[in-house]
């Protein structure tokens, strides 16, 4: 019986390939959001509003039934946590979520500031940064499998396509591009 190291090659690229495609889409994902962040919140949608209300009759900072009268007219659906005053004539309310309501007491000025979570770019970043051990053994594992798809990448083709042809050609481009780039940001 002979040695295929051909098809072991490509029986592991192909296997390794499958099992870790959840997670180069999370990390794909995930890293494109990252890339961004000084452009955008990847976690995070903020919504900021700014609406003119009044205060309720005999308003009390110090009651919660006036607070909760000034989260009704705001129409802020969330839970309230609590509330204080950084400095007079200012109210500052705390909701569930990270959400928050600050109120001009002398203009009526209500800034309103709803934090939802960014679907499907809260999650893929939250195992990006890594939650916990065991995601760190497997994370692991996947950098070193990635390092594996590479390598088996290059000896899946023969002929004019393969490492010897113009895949040669495309790995030497790619490495020196990276190579570039770090002497450009180093």
């Amino acid at each position: 019986m002979q040695f295929n190291w051909r098809k072991i090659n490509r029986v592991i690229h192909r296997d390794l390939g499958y099992f870790f495609t959840g997670m180069i889409i999370i990390y794909g994902l995930s890293g494109i959001a990252l890339n961004h962040i000084d452009d955008w919140n990847p976690n995070y949608i903020i919504e900021v509003q700014e609406k003119k209300i009044s205060l309720p009759e005999h308003f009390d900072e110090n009651n919660q039934a006036s607070v909760l009268a000034i989260l009704e007219q705001c129409g802020v659906n969330q839970d309230y946590k609590n509330h204080y005053s950084p400095s007079p004539g200012m109210i500052k309310i705390f909701l569930e979520k990270g959400s928050s309501v600050t109120v001009d007491t002398a203009t009526g000025i209500a800034n309103i500031e709803i934090i939802r979570k960014r679907p499907v770019f809260y999650e893929v970043n939250f195992l990006h940064y890594n939650p916990g051990k065991l995601w760190t053994w497997f994370s692991d594992i996947f950098a070193f499998s990635l390092m594996i798809l590479a390598i088996t990448g290059l000896f899946i083709l023969k002929g004019k396509n393969g490492i010897r042809g113009r895949g040669a050609w495309l790995s030497i481009a790619g490495i020196l591009i990276s190579i570039a780039f770090l002497v450009i940001y180093l």
